[in-house]
């Protein structure tokens, strides 16, 4: 949950996918957590996904208020269609899929336990989501 002491300008929102059901859901909420926690930590927050459609104030605040990217497991894209009803239009929105497609990587058949080819591509999933930031924090 965020909270008021970190909504400072050159924060980035991230809303990752919470599809559970699908291994691109996983992979989204793991590349979403290397981006947190490693590669982008000053420049990130978390936005609750459950928690912003449930009537988050704060996430739906900051939603609203400072710049946010998407990331979404399947074509429904839950995170992107939530924050744009909810709070606005993302300043970015990933798909899975495409960014998959993109580098030619097959997408994961584990729910969970990601095999260690697998736990790659959460890498380089989470390396599109740090240059998303650093595109939305030159502008």
């Amino acid at each position: 949950m965020i909270t008021l002491n970190v909504l400072k300008v050159g924060k980035v929102g991230i809303v990752s996918c919470s599809g559970e059901a699908i291994p691109e859901g996983t992979l989204s909420r793991l590349a979403c957590r290397k981006v947190l926690d490693e590669l982008r930590p000053d420049q990130t927050v978390t936005i609750c996904l459950p928690l912003f459609i449930a009537g988050g104030t704060e996430e739906r605040n900051f939603a609203r208020d400072f710049p946010t990217i998407t990331v979404d497991g399947c074509e429904k894209q839950c995170a992107r269609k939530s924050t744009e009803k909810l709070s606005g239009k993302p300043g970015k929105s990933l798909l899975i899929p495409e960014i998959l497609s993109r580098h030619g990587i097959a997408k994961p058949v584990n729910l969970r336990n990601l095999r260690p080819e697998e736990k790659a591509t959460a890498q380089v999933v989470a390396e599109e989501i740090a240059r998303a930031v650093d595109e939305i924090l030159k502008k």
